[in-house]
């Protein structure tokens, strides 16, 4: 069990070794979800994420001589590892599931890491590391199930309440649980009345599951892979038992919708498990209406490709991507008819696919789909009306 003291000897390690993120307000995410919300910008940290603090902590008070050390992480937790043991002169090997994003392999492997991936899960992954672990003689840092870990990831919580002493509510995304269990013995103890919230995923809601006494299926894969958790810690669920006051589950789509709003609005890059705390305000706005509210941005290691995915399929979302089609005669200039009437309704073309053969339309007609840019699902129906009034057969696909 740990208490506040460790979380406040954590603080003091880690002092001049990690960037102490600010805590702000964001107007505009204050004005969509109606409560007061203050974003934690752990995604600004050196390796991206809030794990280096626990990572730190644990590694700042190990014996020497030490052989090296070992973890299993889907990313954060390993370059944390990673870049500290490099830092502090210890030999590391991170074993990692074999489906991690590039982006994370790489950069774990850029701090001198060795990187072993092995299995399709976390848990697979651990099998391996303890294996190894109990084989080379390397002491094995946990990413969650550790109490300085666990003190480590605490400090989130003191330095949100050092600058927003009144904060009425902590919403922490879950995956293992060593933030939340950390920040929740900090946080209750400096202000006993302070909100703990946690957030999964609908498709790995170990720990919703857990304390709630639920038995909601496990998917295979998230967007937050990040907090792709089967199995709980269990120091942190013993915490989270306590001192947590509620759990709440969100969809990939909310968390989706959350990392585009969070780009757009605050021109700040988070992953999918740092975007699950606004997911949860999205999607439960008259839980959080009118309180102070706290985010963790944990996170900030996406790769490139999903981002690029997750911003198109956001654009159609909002409206600002569609997909029509048009029939019309198969004759000469009337492709060219189509386009200029989207451009005169203020639309433009991303795409275009003519097809002739795959279609029940008569043969003497052709089917034509577009990709189009345009401002909103108002200004979509304003291109499809606009073609329809020129005798033409349009529809959104």
């Amino acid at each position: 069990m740990i208490q506040l003291q460790q979380v406040k000897e954590a603080a003091v390690r880690l002092h001049g070794q990690i960037l102490q993120t600010p805590c702000v307000a964001s107007r505009t995410l204050s004005d969509i979800t109606g409560a007061q919300v203050f974003l934690k910008f752990e995604n600004l940290q050196f390796t991206a994420s809030f794990k280096e603090r626990g990572a730190c902590n644990k590694l700042a008070q190990l014996a020497t001589p030490c052989n090296g050390v070992i973890a299993m992480s889907a990313g954060n937790h390993a370059q944390g590892v990673a870049y500290h043991a490099q830092r502090l002169g210890l030999r590391a090997v991170i074993v990692m599931p074999r489906f991690t994003p590039g982006v994370k392999v790489e950069r774990t492997r850029s701090f001198g890491a060795e990187i072993v991936l092995h299995g399709d899960t976390l848990d697979e992954a651990r099998t391996h590391a303890l294996q190894l672990a109990e084989q080379e003689q390397l002491t094995f840092v946990h990413p969650y199930d550790d109490a300085d870990v666990v003190a480590g990831q605490g400090t989130v919580a003191l330095e949100m309440l050092q600058e927003v002493p009144d904060l009425d509510t902590l919403v922490v995304a879950i995956g293992g649980g060593g933030l939340i269990a950390g920040m929740a013995t900090a946080a209750k103890a400096i202000k006993p009345g302070i909100e703990m919230v946690g957030v999964q995923t609908t498709r790995f809601p170990a720990m919703f599951n857990a304390i709630k006494g639920t038995h909601h299926p496990q998917g295979s894969n998230s967007i937050a892979e990040g907090i792709a958790v089967g199995t709980p810690g269990k120091i942190p669920l013993e915490i989270i038992s306590r001192l947590v006051d509620d759990l709440l589950l969100v969809d990939e789509g909310d968390i989706e919708q959350s990392i585009v709003m969070l780009l757009e609005v605050e021109k700040t890059l988070v992953e999918g498990a740092g975007a699950a705390g606004l997911a949860a305000l999205l999607k439960y706005p008259e839980r959080f209406k009118g309180k102070k509210v706290g985010l963790v941005l944990c996170g900030g290691n996406i790769d490139p490709l999903l981002l690029a995915a997750i911003i198109e399929r956001g654009m159609v979302r909002a409206g600002r991507l569609a997909r029509i089609r048009v029939s019309a005669r198969d004759v000469p200039g009337s492709l060219a008819t189509i386009t200029a009437m989207v451009a005169q309704a203020g639309a433009n073309i991303d795409e275009v696919h003519h097809q002739r053969a795959f279609t029940n339309l008569a043969a003497q007609n052709v089917e034509i789909e577009l990709v189009i840019q345009t401002r909103s699902r108002q200004h979509i129906a304003d291109v499809l009306a606009q073609l329809t009034q020129a005798g033409l057969e349009a529809q959104m696909v």
